[in-house]
């Protein structure tokens, strides 16, 4: 009678070195356990190798922050300035004139964003400048809430969030 012995090899990951495993990265080759892998449509891979492949996204310059929230703020108090005059003229039509202007501002900014930027891309290139979109209507907004004019406050607080939230869509990229 002949016995066969089976020889097993243990694999462990190599972030944490007491789990078993036989899953690897399929990038550089490691073994990696389930709490490490990031699930990509290819396979999976070790957290320091999606960080690698992040990056490659994220291609903005330092000096991108500065100018598109400047641009973007100055255009945005020009835009909610314009829309408080108007606004103090025309009466209650004007809430449902805010969100076709408001939405228009918004795509007008984005495009002027990324011909400023470059088309250079990150996520906090993103949330920066809509933030200089958003804080470009409080000035006008603070402006109007001293000189007691609130209907025209309701038209800038429409604009603020239709116009923020058009113009970070349309520069990320989220496509419905």
């Amino acid at each position: 009678m002949t016995t066969t012995e089976t020889i097993s090899t243990a694999n462990y990951c190599y972030v944490h070195p007491d789990r078993e495993t036989n899953l690897r990265c399929k990038r550089c080759e490691r073994y990696i356990c389930a709490s490490c892998a990031q699930r990509t449509p290819t396979g999976y891979l070790c957290k320091e190798c999606m960080n690698q492949h992040k990056k490659i996204f994220d291609t903005a310059l330092w000096y991108d922050y500065l100018t598109g929230f400047g641009v973007t703020f100055i255009l945005s108090l020009i835009a909610s300035g314009l829309l408080g005059f108007i606004a103090s003229f025309v009466g209650f039509f004007m809430i449902f004139i805010s969100f076709a202007v408001a939405g228009g501002a918004g795509v007008y900014l984005s495009n002027i964003a990324l011909q400023v930027t470059g088309k250079r891309r990150s996520r906090w290139l993103f949330i920066t400048c809509a933030s200089g979109v958003a804080l470009g209507a409080v000035p006008i907004i603070l402006f109007l809430f001293f000189s007691g004019n609130m209907f025209s406050i309701i038209m800038l607080g429409i604009y603020a969030v239709v116009a923020t939230s058009t113009f970070y869509a349309r520069l990320a990229g989220i496509r419905l």
